[in-house]
């Protein structure tokens, strides 16, 4: 049984420990471990994708083996190129190029047309993804932000990878870019500033949802300012630590919508403003694709979002909002409360999609026969045929 260190422990209690060991003793969820564990994968099909996606002058778009093999170490194809193809023949189809004498390596017509698919269902959501650009540009304290910092979750988001035409470009009258004072970095501004005052925060609905139900017992003064926890399966609570969760959940803060005002004075002051850096990375998860993102894709947002703290520490500090994986060398946060039983709770046209890529990834090597498997059929056969004969 693994007992909590959050946030809610001392303070003289948490500096003692590195912020490695804090990720190591962090309490584990087996089935968010299990998701991550396949869905590493999925992360190094979608690289090896794109680079193949980036080769337009071949029909049907191809890479050789020997680009990719040079692309290996850059990719996390630790056995190699050739190797990690091999695993997925229902997404990757290997042919020889007689007129350059090498193999190539082109996408499975079933994967061009789940790219297609994506495409089409992107362009569909437009409205959606522009309401999305723009809630996450509202939640930044100068209502701007760094458009390579867009560029980093572009595919969480949902943008078409087009964004800077299809949805900037098309929609002057939300979105102005500009030069930053460093060089060549650009900067995505709001035209109106004051648009945010209308957006509501994902939590609000949970809060609506749980007031209105018909055996409700919540008490209403206590769920205004609650999220939702649920802690990995075998992490043991003590009492200290639920009434510290209890206290954190009734403290008041400034949600991300709204404008920062309040200075840094006092102890009170600075726990509103770390329970106002937890609703924006809520926020932020809930207007992802897959609720889940790279920590370091978000840590480009932190200075932005006027968050002083680690980003990482702050998925830990609470467990029971979000879950921090280590697989495949990096680490990836789960919105706890977007899954039941490692699957996404709410989809959408993108992420359905999405998920036909990963069920091929899933798939691996199954149905697909084997020159080894054809030639015991074929002896098999033979053997049948021999046998009826004599009869």
């Amino acid at each position: 049984m693994l007992k909590c260190q959050s946030s809610f422990q001392s303070n003289s209690v948490r500096y003692k420990t590195t912020s490695a060991q804090y990720v190591a003793s962090r309490a584990r969820d087996a089935t968010f471990e299990k998701l991550m564990d396949k869905y590493k994968n999925l992360l190094k099909v979608i690289a090896v994708q794109d680079v193949i996606l980036a080769n337009p002058a071949n029909n049907p778009p191809a890479a050789s083996l020997d680009f990719l093999s040079r692309l290996s170490q850059k990719l996390h194809l630790n056995r190699g190129a050739a190797s990690f193809l091999h695993k997925y023949p229902h997404i990757f189809y290997i042919f020889y190029d007689p007129i350059k004498s090498q193999p190539f390596c082109r996408l499975t017509d079933a994967v061009i047309d789940i790219c297609r698919q994506e495409a089409v269902a992107i362009n569909a959501s437009l409205p959606d993804v522009v309401d999305q650009l723009v809630r996450l540009l509202s939640m930044s304290t100068t209502k701007s932000l760094p458009l390579r910092a867009i560029f980093k979750v572009w595919r969480e988001l949902g943008l078409p990878d087009d964004f800077e035409d299809s949805v900037i470009s098309r929609n002057s009258h939300l979105f102005r870019l500009h030069a930053a004072h460093e060089p060549n970095t650009h900067v995505l501004e709001l035209v109106d500033k004051m648009c945010s005052n209308k957006f509501k925060a994902a939590v609000e609905n949970w809060r609506l949802i749980e007031c209105c139900k018909e055996d409700s017992t919540v008490d209403r003064t206590e769920i205004r300012f609650s999220f939702k926890h649920s802690h990995p399966p075998g992490m043991r609570l003590s009492k200290d630590f639920k009434a510290k969760v209890k206290e954190w959940q009734k403290l008041p803060y400034v949600g991300p919508y709204e404008e920062l005002l309040e200075e840094r004075n006092s102890k009170a002051a600075i726990m509103r403003l770390e329970k106002r850096a937890v609703s924006i990375v809520h926020e932020f998860l809930s207007l992802t694709v897959e609720k889940m993102v790279e920590v370091e894709k978000i840590s480009h947002f932190r200075k932005s979002f006027g968050i002083d703290l680690n980003i990482r520490d702050l998925f830990l500090d609470h467990p029971g909002m979000f879950y921090l994986s280590t697989k495949g060398k990096r680490h990836t946060v789960f919105l706890r409360e977007a899954y039941e039983r490692g699957c996404l709770i709410e989809t959408s046209p993108v992420y359905d999609i999405r998920r036909k890529l990963f069920d091929l990834v899933l798939l691996g090597r199954c149905g697909i026969v084997s020159n080894k498997q054809k030639s015991v059929e074929i002896s098999q056969g033979k053997s049948c045929l021999q046998e009826e004969n004599n009869q």
